[in-house]
């Protein structure tokens, strides 16, 4: 059953009487190859053939590459590019570059014995045998077509470590491609290679500096072309075209050709039925499942086709194994080994679901890869007889559901996650008895059970299996189009994070998340380009057609944002990094300010437009439920939107106990104006302005707020505000004064040791009720925390202290003596990043010794070295004190320090050492306003 193509030009005499005879089979052989419909898609797939030059004879053999990949998905054209060029050769296009040109199909290959390189290449030509010496000779002047690298049956690794160079000598026939590409057989030789997208990993590894093309089948354009070439009227094509393309999963397997015409076959006989095609089209199992029984309906009145019950099975079967093995070839072995006769296949092949292979004699194929899969995942809901079962499955290569749902099955085999979406969307009680009627098949729906117990295993309040991402298990929910399946399958989740990208999207999420009762917290991101922007403006007809799709785009956000106030347990609403519009804000809007919303907890970060954030500020005003607002992004100089704010917190419902407000400038009136909001406000509790310009001017106007008695704040954040020293005193009276203030963060601001000095003076008094102060990166040295340290050894409450970043260096020393003091109160001690060395670790080891409060200690990006870090250890070791977490970094671990750090886990089971070293930023333990 050979299936290599050799053409040859400039060979000796005896060969070139054979030439025109062979070219004239090659053109024949193409030219007869058969295509689903009327054969048009072969004419947009070889006119973009010209545009790829690297075959060209005007280019330098020099300058070419030596290896092309072609790479994409099932049924796009790689092979119809690929023989398209042979054709060309053959018409002298490209008969300049090389003398000879071989065509190896890896399908039909792996139906071959071992064998030698030269027997290979010359099977479908032995006219030629004699003159393979001298052809071979000339590598360079030799093009290679290996065609389907990702159908090659061969064990993972072999094509990288077994290869020969001899091409006499006999090998098994992958052994031989695998030379090939690796060059061990004939290194000067150009390669072309068609593979889909999931072997290109193991493709990598064999060939060297290869031009990958990716082919990309239809664009929009070619398919639209395709509807209207197969659609006798052009309102049917376009009705049945927009059908398609709103499904985004569908669209996208639209780009081949084989596809299309099942999408248009199908549609049409809906349409001429008078049937409406959007609903088909809803998901990708409604459309393959009518294009399948649409093939084989019985007459109106009739009893369905008994006679189809065992071929259908039969298909099925031959699919599945398929799937599992990567096969898309079957010949009469396989047909054997699975019980499969070939009387059986007949009728699929009457009706181009299945088509004869032309090049391998009694071999079949599917008409597309989804044709398969749809079929394979119809094998797990077909009824088997029990014995039949039994006794056939030991012979069949299939796994069963929850290996095909498994995350690492699908790694292997990318083809076994479109499966799954087929096998979810056969669930659906309606299409099960569609099933039933065309086919007389028994439809068992017993595997829904065993479907939910692979995908709602909920660990520890995680949103979905490990096995599924959540994208894919809402897209598996929505192919089901079953409520009740959704209901169970989403039981368990109390969290979900959804990025839209399109509106079909958006439709799958709306529909699951509809039925996710238990729901406490969504976060939402939108891509650019889902609605429409909102500067545009144009009477074309593109403007009108863009219009159409944003009102559909706005009619699903409508029903998405519905779960907002339909769902009693939803607390947490997260909007970030996302592209909006006047209307889908004032559509959130609408929903968030609904009676029954019951949200607690907003989210809104790096939105736009601008304005958003004032329409939404505008809904929260009265909104009792909301107890957390952050507000971040293109907020600067908004005066509106501080205005709002003001007027959230003085009115009468609000109840909003943490507020962060990031990177906002603003001026003296809106400073006025926060105050006078922060003094009758008597619910909020925490107050985030990091990264705005306050300056000091700024915090000293907020510190008279603070002062004021009906303040009742008791966390603040100042955090990368440009202050100086010159506001500390304004701050350290404040601290005096202010009694229910217990954190306070001043971090990435350059205060100094002046700015200490003014602070401890305030923290000193025993009316300061501090407990948690964030001094990370504020320009501390070594007198700053002499300062600290008498701070902490007097009355002073701090029991959270982080000076991360901070040049404190031998500084250490009098932070240490502190820690020794029975007085010091010091839980949280952060010293990331503060250029302590291994000098200082006698210090800090004698104060962990006497130390018995300190349960959290921060040494990260420190180099402590060897010497260092045997200190701390050795004093852990001695001392089963409070010490509940140290993190340090190790840049060299020995034997020694292994062992020492063993030996303390052993003696101090409680403490828990962290030695990465890679965080960047402070301790989640003074991130106190969170």
């Amino acid at each position: 059953m050979g299936s290599e193509s050799l053409m040859g030009m400039g060979l000796p005499s005896g060969v070139k009487r054979r030439e025109r005879n062979t070219m004239e089979k090659f053109s024949s052989i193409w030219k007869n190859t058969s295509w689903p419909g009327d054969g048009d898609d072969f004419h947009y797939i070889t006119q973009r053939s010209q545009k790829f030059t690297f075959l060209n004879h005007q280019i330098s053999t020099q300058l070419m590459p030596l290896t092309v990949v072609l790479h994409g998905p099932a049924g796009v054209g790689k092979t119809t590019l690929a023989k398209k060029w042979m054709l060309d050769w053959t018409q002298d296009h490209i008969m300049m570059t090389f003398n000879s040109t071989f065509y190896l199909s890896c399908k039909e290959l792996n139906h071959k014995g071992a064998c030698t390189f030269a027997e290979l290449i010359s099977e479908s030509w032995p006219d030629l045998q004699d003159a393979i010496p001298e052809i071979l000779a000339q590598a360079q002047k030799i093009l290679f077509i290996i065609d389907g690298f990702d159908e090659l049956r061969v064990p993972p690794g072999a094509l990288i470590h077994d290869i020969c160079g001899d091409w006499q000598k006999q090998k098994p026939v992958p052994i031989l491609l695998g030379s090939l590409l690796k060059r061990k057989m004939l290194p000067k030789a150009t390669l072309l290679v068609t593979t889909r997208p999931g072997a290109l990993r193991e493709l990598r590894l064999l060939v060297e500096q290869p031009l990958f093309i990716e082919i990309e089948g239809f664009l929009e354009l070619d398919r639209k072309a395709y509807f209207l070439k197969h659609f006798a009227e052009e309102a049917q094509a376009l009705r049945a075209f927009d059908s398609m393309r709103s499904n985004a999963a569908l669209f996208h397997m639209g780009a081949a050709p084989a596809v299309c015409w099942i999408v248009c076959t199908c549609l049409r006989l809906q349409m001429e039925k008078g049937e409406d095609p959007a609903l088909t089209c809803q998901t990708t199992t409604s459309l393959f499942l009518r294009f399948l029984c649409s093939q084989f309906t019985p007459a109106p009145g009739s009893c369905p086709s008994q006679g189809l019950q065992a071929p259908v099975e039969a298909l099925c079967l031959l699919a599945a194994e398929g799937v599992w093995t990567q096969t898309s070839v079957f010949d009469g072995e396989d047909l054997e080994r699975l019980g499969v006769k070939e009387s059986a296949l007949h009728p699929f092949l009457d009706r181009n679901i299945l088509q004869k292979g032309k090049d391998c004699e009694g071999c079949y194929s599917f008409i597309h890869l989804s044709v398969q899969q749809f079929l394979a995942a119809l094998f797990y809901v077909l009824e088997r007889e029990e014995e039949e079962e039994d006794g056939d499955s030991h012979r069949w290569d299939i796994g069963d559901v929850q290996k095909l749902l498994s995350k690492e099955e699908r790694l292997k085999n990318t083809t076994l996650t479109h499966v799954g979406h087929f096998l979810f969307g056969l669930l659906n009680e309606k299409r099960a008895r569609e099933l039933e009627t065309t086919f007389g098949c028994r439809v068992s729906l017993e595997v829904k059970q065993e479907l939910l117990e692979c995908t709602i295993k909920s660990n520890e309040g995680k949103p979905f299996s490990s096995a599924m991402d959540m994208k894919e298990f809402l897209y598996c929910l929505y192919e089901s189009q079953e409520e009740q399946l959704v209901k169970d399958a989403m039981t368990g989740i109390k969290e979900i994070s959804i990025h839209l990208t399109n509106t079909f999207e958006m439709m799958q999420s709306s529909f699951c998340l509809k039925h996710c009762q238990n729901l406490q917290k969504i976060s939402l991101q939108v891509e650019k380009g889902l609605f429409l922007e909102n500067n545009t403006a144009s009477e074309s007809d593109t403007w009108v057609e863009r219009s159409q799709c944003d009102h559909h785009s706005l009619r699903l956000w409508t029903d998405l944002c519905s779960v907002f106030s339909s769902n009693k347990n939803l607390s947490f609403l997260d909007v970030s990094q996302s592209f909006l519009s006047h209307s889908s804000v004032r559509i959130l809007c609408e929903q968030i300010t609904h009676v029954i919303c019951p949200l607690q907890k907003v989210v809104i970060k790096n939105i736009s437009p601008a304005d958003a954030y004032r329409d939404l500020c505008l809904a929260f005003i009265g909104k009792k439920t909301l107890t957390h607002l952050i507000l971040e992004g293109d907020v600067h100089g908004d005066k509106m939107l501080l205005l709002l704010l003001c007027e959230t917190l003085k009115h009468s419902r609000c109840n909003l106990q943490y507020l962060r407000l990031g990177s906002c400038s603003d001026t003296t009136k809106q400073r006025d104006d926060l105050s006078l909001g922060l003094e009758i406000n008597q619910s909020l509790r925490c107050l985030d302005l990091t990264a705005s310009e306050l300056l000091d001017e700024g915090v000293k106007l907020l510190c008279t707020t603070l002062r004021h008695p009906r303040c009742f704040l008791q966390k603040l954040s100042l955090e990368d505000c440009h202050l100086t020293e010159a506001c500390c005193k304004e701050l350290s009276s404040t601290l005096i004064v202010n009694q229910r203030l217990t954190h306070l963060c001043l971090a990435n601001n350059n205060l100094g040791d002046g700015g200490v000095k003014l602070l401890c003076e305030g923290l000193g008094y025993p009316e300061c009720q501090l407990q948690t102060l964030v001094l990370w990166h504020c320009n501390i040295t070594r007198h700053g925390c002499k300062l600290i340290s008498k701070l902490l050894q007097g009355d002073s409450s701090l029991t959270n202290l982080d000076l991360g970043l901070n040049p404190i260096a031998t500084g250490l020393w009098f932070l240490c003596e502190a820690l020794k003091k029975p007085n010091c109160k010091l839980k949280y001690l952060g010293l990331w990043g503060c250029s302590i060395t291994p000098f200082c670790c006698q210090d800090l080891a004698s104060a962990l010794i006497s130390n018995q409060r300190l349960e959290t200690l921060d040494l990260g990006q420190n180099i402590l070295g060897k010497n260092g870090i045997m200190m701390l250890f050795e004093a852990l070791k001695q001392n089963d004190g409070p010490l509940k977490t140290l993190r340090l970094k190790i840049d060299e671990s020995s034997v020694e320090i292994q062992k020492l750090l063993d030996d303390v886990k052993d003696s101090n089971p409680k403490l828990t050492i962290e030695c990465t070293g890679a965080r960047t930023t402070r301790s989640s333990c003074c991130d106190f306003l969170s």
